[in-house]
């Protein structure tokens, strides 16, 4: 089940296996974005959330020369709106030295495809506002950004407040 892009690039689904690897490119995407103190979980605890029961996320795997090139990371959601389930894209990465080579594109493509065979409304992600070589691959890509909506989020201690309300 494995999309062949390159003689030697396959994205594919990734397997409990992966998650000591998987979490190393996550750390990577942090440093990318310079976020680092925002990462506080560990390789066995995404496993436990990709592949425990119930599973809360998927990700699927770039792997290009032998080597995890990047990944992207998603789970469902709905729109009240459609009435419809959709997939929301976590986060889709690739090494710096592995860009420019259809990666991004390929992973892309496989998550459209899942929500597609899923019967989605649609398929949405965030970016960064200074990311712009992200910003214009999603544009060529045919995405749509939104610029009226914000991102409102509540971590942590705010969450135990707020239930306390």
């Amino acid at each position: 089940m494995a999309a062949q892009l390159e003689s030697e690039v396959v994205v594919r689904k990734a397997r409990p296996e992966d998650c000591g690897a998987l979490f190393e490119l996550i750390k990577a995407l942090a440093d990318y974005e310079k976020l680092t103190h925002l990462v506080t979980g560990n390789a066995l605890a995404l496993a436990e959330h990709l592949f425990g029961s119930p599973n809360y996320a998927e990700a699927i795997l770039a792997e290009a020369d032998g080597k995890m090139a990047g990944f992207a990371l998603f789970f469902s959601n709905y729109s009240t709106f459609l009435t419809k389930p959709g997939i929301y894209l976590e986060d889709i990465f690739v090494l710096p030295e592995y860009r420019s080579r259809g990666i991004g594109k390929a992973m892309l493509l496989k998550v459209a495809q899942i929500a597609a065979a899923r019967d989605c409304g649609r398929l949405e992600w965030s970016v960064l506002d200074w990311n712009e070589p992200a910003i214009g691959f999603y544009v060529r890509m045919g995405a749509d950004v939104m610029q009226e909506w914000r991102i409102c989020r509540v971590t942590a201690d705010g969450l135990e407040r707020l239930g306390k309300i």
